[in-house]
């Protein structure tokens, strides 16, 4: 018995008994792919990343973030 056809797109390498030929949202996921690879390879894709990173560190660890944030705002306030 062939299984149905899931409704999000995958990319498989068994054909269950039908055409092998690639179907059409194999090639959707598969242009998405490489769209986003191309995107990768942008100057900034670096910068991106630092950035996406330090905010997850930060939304980690709310709290300190705001007392070491409340710190250096006093700091600077005395020195000024």
């Amino acid at each position: 018995m062939n299984t149905p056809y899931a409704a999000s797109a995958c990319w498989t390498t068994s054909s269950f008994g039908d055409q092998t030929d690639t179907s059409e949202g194999e090639l959707a996921v598969l242009s998405e792919h490489l769209s986003l690879c191309q995107r990768a390879n942008h100057r900034l894709f670096l910068l991106q990343c630092y950035l996406e990173a330090m905010v997850s560190y930060a939304a980690s660890r709310v709290v300190t973030t705001l007392a070491v944030g409340l710190l250096l705002i006093t700091a600077l306030s005395t020195l000024l």
